[in-house]
């Protein structure tokens, strides 16, 4: 038995959810308030009964979210932003401690990881250890919030305000990693893996111990491009070209070929718009007039940072 599990965070996430989706159906200025609050409704209700709705329904609600998301029917609210004079004033009365929160996340997330799932009373154990360190960065993040709280000295109504508002700015892009993850086991299951090995045999000469370093940190920022998503990718091309060819034909060090190939397809990840969280959401928040002012900006580091990454994977993969 587990005191704390991710059921209890997926609650409070839709708890959260729910409340966007209640304050999008209340305002009459909303543009697109119907489909908006069609939207987060749905969304809430898959973090708060996903567990009791059979898969297929869940499927058929999904499907729901993203024909109103594709006919443009989910957008954000008319709320005016906080003054620009008022937010100045509390940047300079609050100065560097404002980033404590967001230090404290990955901080407590750490140390909850090695510590939470450790934890027991008698025996009943304080988190499932084979999700702490999910269940870490939830506490992490809620114990941010209320060092936010007491720093900011807000008011409650702020942040479920502002969290409403972000969120509704973020719109229908903060379900494409959800997404785009599901979509990468699906293809695992299905045995793309397996297609893409035999493609890249047939095309490229992978009895050399390069060529076949090669193929799998392209395939990783390929993938990674078409996918929006490094995780998703990361079954597919190691299962298909990495595992394989690297580690089975050329005796790799499993290890060190895995690390290395998720940051080739962290390259990838700067460089495409279907990694919406990184690339899209920011332009959004920012009101940016270009959609792809981020990418752009990072596709000159991301190349050489890749093709370095390649270079030390041929060097340590087959000697350590």
């Amino acid at each position: 038995m587990h005191l704390i599990t991710l059921d209890t965070l997926y609650y409070l996430l839709g708890i959260i959810v729910a409340f966007v989706a209640i304050r999008v159906a209340v305002d009459k200025t909303h543009p697109t308030r119907v489909g908006s609050a069609i939207f987060w409704g749905i969304f809430a209700i898959t973090f708060l009964f996903g567990k009791q709705i059979p898969p297929l329904y869940v499927g058929y609600l999904v499907l729901i979210m993203v024909i109103v998301a594709s006919i443009g029917k989910v957008t954000k609210s008319k709320e005016e932003e906080p003054d620009p004079v008022e937010r100045e004033g509390h940047a300079e009365r609050l100065k560097n401690k404002i980033f404590i929160p967001a230090i404290l996340i990955p901080l407590l997330t750490i140390v909850g990881t090695l510590t939470l799932g450790k934890i027991k009373f008698g025996s009943v154990q304080l988190v499932n250890p084979e999700n702490v360190t999910l269940i870490a960065l939830g506490l992490a993040t809620i114990i941010a919030f209320v060092a936010a709280q007491r720093i900011t000295r807000a008011k409650a109504v702020v942040p479920v305000n502002e969290g409403s508002r972000l969120l509704q700015a973020v719109g229908w892009a903060v379900i494409l990693p959800q997404m785009l993850a599901a979509l990468g086991g699906i293809f695992s299951k299905a045995g793309v893996g397996d297609v893409v090995s035999g493609i890249v045999g047939d095309l490229l000469p992978t009895n050399y111990a390069f060529v076949a370093v090669a193929a799998y940190c392209i395939g990783m920022l390929l993938f990674t491009m078409i996918m929006g998503n490094a995780f998703a990718a990361f079954a597919v091309i190691t299962g298909g070209i990495g595992l394989p060819l690297i580690v089975q034909l050329h005796g790799g060090n499993p290890a060190i070929m895995a690390a290395l190939g998720m940051f080739a397809g962290y390259c990838g990840t700067l460089m495409t718009p279907m990694a919406a969280n990184f690339n899209i959401v920011p332009t959004m928040l920012l009101n940016l007039k270009d959609k792809n002012a981020v990418i752009k900006a990072q596709v000159p580091i991301a190349i050489p940072v890749f093709i370095v990454n390649m270079l030390l994977m041929y060097f340590l993969v087959y000697h350590f």
